[in-house]
């Protein structure tokens, strides 16, 4: 409703320009009056110049820019009003330039010219360039004021619009309804409150915008005030409050005063339809809707949207196909819809049906893709999307990112980041934010942080990310820089912040800071620790060997420790070859998530580490029976634009055979260096030399092997594992990142690895 008002507001500003039009049309035409009698031939003349005026501003008003400007250059002769409707003409089809240029040649220049130039700069948000001719003006009227009051309030320049404002030696309707709407619509509520009550006789235009400020921000009694105080009301009166009501759910209300209403539209019935859709209350909302005298689009689509909501897609489809109006944004429904509920092919059956699609389509449908696990369709769609010369918004660009940040594919993320920069869309967080997560994921932490940097004004997301990226990176020093860095900016950590925070302790063995945090959270910043707190800190205190105190944490928590938190102990207990407490926290997770396929293999790693095969083969069969499946390992390196995926023994990649030569080579070479395979590893009581063989061909040694032979020397080799690097494999990419002087990042289901010089940047801590 705020922006009904907006409208409003640049159509009385549009029709005061056209009045002063007009008056100077008739003061440029009084001194001819007043002259000596005209010629003939100068009366022609002046007949030929409306003709010429006429034929202008019609070929403007059909787009045809370059007709015009070659009648206009043909003119033996032109007043002002010609000048003037060249250079609105051009402002309305986007020749901002042009229509400068024509400014800047005017010969003589009347109130008319400098007040259509300098609402072309505020329309295209050139606002240094419109207060320099409003300072140049050698005379100012109300639409002068009023259009720099207007480009300010509209820009979100509250302070300068106030002082053009407090300036303005003549105010109008036009100028107090501005002033109000610049106050609401940048969420200076209070001041608007007061500027309106210092005033009693407002239009009805500005009762609304108070009112619809006030509904906006979910204060229903102040806007009830409003309201009940209005000396008139007209729909959008009515509509707005029935639709505050329904929206914040207080349904009985809204249908109280739609019952009331004098006068009832479309608006009206869609308002109330849209409220119950948004309670969850469908059958009352069809109800409603049945009931429609008139329905329009936007009707159609809240019902349609309702069903989908509630996952109800064939009664939605049904709809859909009777809608007799059926627009994008109907369609959009449909495709997210099926989307969301993974039926990704009804998703793509509605996407290549569309008459026409825009920005949202294409969007809704990569994220389709991306969320069902199909990343690499969804970014063969982007590039498709991008050749269809479709203009890519901010949903879009931060689906792709998502899903280049989920497949690792950082060559592709770069292109898109470009595509960012061009658009003029880098430095703010929603896109910004996206672009974090695609480089700390694709693993170039170091891009990650320029653009952390060049985001304007951060937000809390944008420093948990950060800090989230490095501590997943295995640079926990960094982390906690950052986070001393962010508490000075005067942003107030959140409880996603401390998560990574006390990630980053763990991940870089700081036992006694991680703890100083953890217990500090709740008298520094006012959080309590939930679920995730505890699981950080556990797993801090497991991983330094301090299992006693690890379990006494647990038994202190507030509330029954989850999966996730054995899980921790769980993993604790293998690396320091704890048996007994593995068992019990297995014999734990196993009763919340029997089907968690990755507690079964951890375990059965420490029933092999330490000889017990009769274990092993326990849990084998515990598996077969309850029909677990282990999730198979598979790793995935990006070169040149396309993934190249393995799995353990890969024998279907067309390199393959290469590959192996490349490996048996490394492999002497490892040896050479002093590489020993972690046999122990393998769950099957095999030969020690056939466990050897067994290790030498994991999916992550096989992805890093094509990378060295495919990627050129002195770009890091990026590979990503979808489950925990083994420890045989952590330490082969040590010697090999030596061997062949490579920085190897790899990238496993728990965090990152920076293989370079023989070193890894977790420290072997992890």
């Amino acid at each position: 409703m705020a922006m009904r008002g907006s409208n409003r507001f640049r159509q009385l500003h549009s029709r005061s320009c056209l009045r002063s039009l007009q008056t100077t049309t008739t003061a440029n035409r009084k001194p001819s009056t007043r002259n000596q009698p005209k010629t003939t031939s100068s009366l022609a003349t002046d007949a030929d110049i409306v003709k010429w005026n006429i034929a202008i501003t019609n070929h403007m008003r059909n787009g045809q820019c370059d007709s015009a400007l070659r009648l206009f250059n043909s003119m033996p002769r032109r007043s002002s009003i010609s000048w003037n409707a060249m250079i609105s003409g051009c402002l309305s089809n986007d020749k901002f330039y042009l229509a400068r240029q024509l400014f800047e040649k005017m010969p003589t220049r009347d109130l008319v010219s400098w007040n259509v130039m300098i609402s072309g700069c505020v329309r295209y948000r050139n606002l240094r360039a419109a207060r320099l001719l409003f300072d140049q003006m050698p005379e100012r009227d109300v639409v002068s004021w009023n259009a720099m009051l207007s480009g300010y309030a509209q820009n979100g320049y509250v302070k300068e619009a106030k002082e053009i404002f407090d300036e303005m030696p003549c105010k109008n309707s036009i100028s107090w309804n501005g002033m109000l709407a610049a106050y609401v619509q940048n969420g200076r509520i209070e001041d608007a409150r007061r500027l309106f009550e210092s005033k009693a006789d407002w239009e009805l235009i500005s009762w609304n915008c108070m009112m619809g400020g006030y509904v906006k921000r979910n204060r229903l009694v102040d806007a009830r005030g409003i309201f009940d105080r209005m000396p008139e009301r007209d729909e959008v009166s009515w509509n707005t409050m029935i639709s505050g009501y329904a929206q914040n759910g207080e349904l009985l209300e809204a249908q109280r005063l739609f019952e009331e209403s004098p006068v009832r539209d479309v608006f009206t019935w869609t308002a109330m339809v849209s409220g119950y859709v948004q309670n969850g209350m469908l059958d009352e909302a069809r109800r409603v809707f049945d009931g429609m005298p008139e329905k329009n689009s936007v009707s159609w689509n809240a019902i349609i949207a309702g069903y989908v909501q509630c996952k109800r897609m064939d009664q939605a489809r049904e709809l859909f196909e009777a809608m007799p109006c059926q627009n994008v944004s109907s369609w959009n429904t449909m495709i997210t819809g099926y989307a969301q509920n993974g039926d990704i092919a009804q998703a793509r059956n509605f996407f290549d049906r569309m008459p026409q699609r825009d920005s949202i389509s294409w969007a809704a449908i990569i994220a389709g893709y991306a969320q069902s696990g199909y990343g690499e369709e969804a970014l063969h769609l982007f590039v498709e999307m991008k050749r269809d010369g479709e203009r890519l918004n901010r949903s879009t660009f931060t689906s792709t990112l998502s899903t280049c940040a989920e497949i690792a594919a950082l060559e592709l993320g770069k292109q898109v980041h470009g595509r960012v920069v061009k658009a003029g869309l880098e430095s703010g967080c929603y896109v910004g934010n996206a672009l974090l997560v695609m480089y700390c994921k694709c693993g170039n932490i170091d891009d990650a942080y320029i653009v952390f940097e060049g985001i304007e004004e951060k937000e809390v997301v944008s420093w948990n990310t950060m800090i989230a990226g490095y501590a997943r990176h295995g640079f926990g020093k960094e982390a906690l820089m950052l986070f001393e860095s962010m508490k000075k900016t005067g942003i107030l950590p959140d409880d996603v912040t401390m998560v990574g925070v006390l990630s980053a302790c763990s991940h870089t063995g700081l036992v006694d800071k991680g703890t100083e945090y953890f217990y500090s959270m709740t008298q520094d910043y006012g959080i309590t620790a939930n679920s995730k707190h505890y699981t950080c800190m556990i797993d801090l205190l497991g991983r330094a060997g301090r299992l006693d105190d690890a379990q006494n944490l647990m038994k202190n928590m507030p509330f029954e420790p989850d999966a996730a938190t054995w899980g921790a102990l769980l993993g604790a207990s293998r690396i320091h070859g704890n048996t007994e407490l593995g068992e019990k926290a297995a014999k734990m997770i196993f009763e919340m998530e029997p089907d968690n396929s990755g507690m079964y293999v951890l375990l059965s790693n420490l029933y092999a580490a330490s000889g017990r095969w009769g274990d092993v083969g326990r849990m084998r069969l515990r598996m077969r029976d309850r029909g677990v499946k282990k999730v198979p390992g598979y790793s995935w390196v990006e070169v040149q634009n396309k993934i190249h995926t393995f799995t353990v023994g890969d024998s279907v990649h067309p390199e393959r055979d290469r590959i192996y030569t490349f490996l048996e080579e490394l492999d002497l070479k490892m040896k050479k260096e002093g590489y020993v395979s972690s046999t122990k590893l393998v769950l099957h009581d095999v030969e020690e030399e056939e466990k050897v063989h067994m290790l030498k061909y994991h999916s992550e040694k096989l992805a890093v092997a094509f990378g060295i032979l495919a990627i050129p020397a002195g770009r890091p080799i990026r590979v990503i594992k979808n489950l925990r690097v083994c420890e045989d494999c952590h330490n082969a990419m040590k010697h090999i990142s030596k061997i062949v002087g490579r920085l190897i990042i790899l990238r496993d289901s728990h965090r990152f690895h920076h293989f370079n010089g023989g070193q890894c940047s977790c420290g072997d801590y992890w």
